[in-house]
């Protein structure tokens, strides 16, 4: 069989802001692969400098279905290769390529942040194939394969590239609204409101920090127990499409609630922003008015953004819908409440407890067993490395090839190790169908 045959033909579609994705094809290209990318917007164009190999679809959202099928046909694709999987686009996308036996590449930040990216076949985040897998069946994969984990990190990792390629890509889908008519956001903003919301972030960054500094000195300043909310971006699809909330507000007053029925009369609330929480949800004002109202107006704080480890070494407990960075608060050993559908929502770790009874005497997480499962995560679906910074990118780079072109995804390569041959046949069956 010659190398052109036996060529895999890859589709992009939307990815990290950046160069990772075409710096991911370049060297499938370079290896023989034909690849391919649709872009929907300016900022899409403009990572992709390949022209010969960028498909602009420009037509209404209700033609990407018959748009994306006749692509898939036409150029032989086998392989389809995107970042994230909930918005509209990447979800029929996804079906379509199902029906057709084509196999679904699915990026994701790090679910082991900030030192991580995520690689995983078919879905991501609630859709991932984590989350029918228990501990127990980590634990039995992973027998020989444990080893000591470091300590936690004290930085996120690459956020300043990160809001720099943001702010790059959507000044390009503004620039070029009228080469892309049809263009719309899976957010609820305009492409030029997105816009300002870059800008005025960057305008209030000395602002912010000093804001920040004082709040974050007087709580740790303060002496009191304190109990951290790991607030998410309203706007992230993991938020939209795996909680049963539709805003952050109604998060903070479910929070709020069984705070002041359940928490200690000498215990605070610290309410952490995402790092790229941009104002579109007037957050600060919310948590003050509802605190206000529940008369939690002394015990209650919002940090907008910074360092997260700053504020966890200290901190009594972690409530979150589904960020990942509960992770973090798990590796430092911290009772976590979880309200949305998460790939380390596991019974061993994760608090079954009303809030109020949580925040009254939380149940302490097994230890051992979130040791097991984030081994288990470092073994399959999280490569060391980031799409942003270009150091972070070089690190992914030397393993996500070879994942892509594996006959197995990462999670049924490790399970193969370690089963009978008779099991191995059920799981890659399995895993086929």
């Amino acid at each position: 069989m010659t190398a052109r045959t036996s060529a895999k033909t890859f589709l992009f579609l939307q990815g990290p802001h950046g160069p990772f994705f075409h710096q991911l094809a370049r060297r499938l290209k370079q290896i023989g692969h034909p690849v391919w990318r649709v872009g929907f917007n300016g900022g899409d164009a403009a990572f992709w400098p390949t022209r010969d190999t960028y498909i602009p679809f420009r037509q209404p959202p209700g033609e990407w279905q018959s748009f994306f099928e006749a692509l898939l046909d036409k150029e032989s694709i086998t392989d389809l290769v995107l970042y994230g999987d909930a918005r509209t686009i990447h979800a029929e996308a996804i079906q379509a390529a199902r029906a057709r036996g084509i196999r679904v590449h699915v990026f994701e930040e790090g679910y082991l942040r900030p030192y991580w990216i995520t690689y995983e076949r078919d879905g991501a985040n609630g859709n991932s194939k984590l989350m029918d897998m228990s501990v127990a069946q980590m634990q039995a994969a992973l027998t020989g394969q444990r080893s000591e984990l470091s300590a936690a990190p004290a930085r996120w990792g690459e956020m300043r590239q990160h809001i720099f390629y943001g702010a790059f890509y959507h000044f390009f889908v503004f620039l070029q609204q009228r080469v892309y008519p049809n263009f719309r956001s899976h957010r609820q903003v305009t492409v030029a409101q997105e816009f300002r919301l870059y800008v005025r972030r960057f305008l209030n960054i000395p602002l912010n920090a000093l804001r920040r500094a004082i709040t974050t000195l007087r709580i740790k300043r303060g002496g009191f127990p304190y109990h951290l909310v790991l607030l998410q971006l309203a706007h992230d699809m993991s938020f939209k499409a795996h909680s049963g909330f539709s805003r952050m507000e109604q998060f903070v007053e479910v929070t709020l609630e069984g705070f002041s029925k359940g928490a200690p009369q000498h215990h605070h609330l610290v309410f952490k922003a995402h790092p790229l929480e941009d104002g579109r949800e007037p957050l600060r004002k919310s948590i003050e008015e509802i605190a206000d109202r529940k008369g939690l107006s002394d015990r209650v704080h919002f940090v907008n953004g910074g360092k997260l480890a700053h504020l966890l070494d200290t901190a009594n407990t972690a409530v979150t819908v589904n960020s990942t960075a509960a992770q973090q608060a798990l590796w430092r050993g911290l009772p976590i409440k979880v309200f949305g559908e998460a790939v380390y929502n596991k019974p061993e770790f994760v608090s079954p407890q009303s809030l109020a009874s949580f925040f009254a005497d939380p149940e302490q997480p097994d230890g051992a067993a979130y040791h097991d499962y984030r081994v288990y995560l470092l073994r399959t679906s999280q490569v060391r490395g980031g799409f942003y910074a270009r150091q972070g990118r070089r690190h992914a780079m030397r393993k996500i090839i070879d994942l892509i072109l594996s006959d197995t995804d990462p999670y049924e390569s490790l399970h193969l190790k370690t089963e009978s041959p008779q099991q191995q046949l059920r799981l890659v069956a399995t895993n086929r169908d």
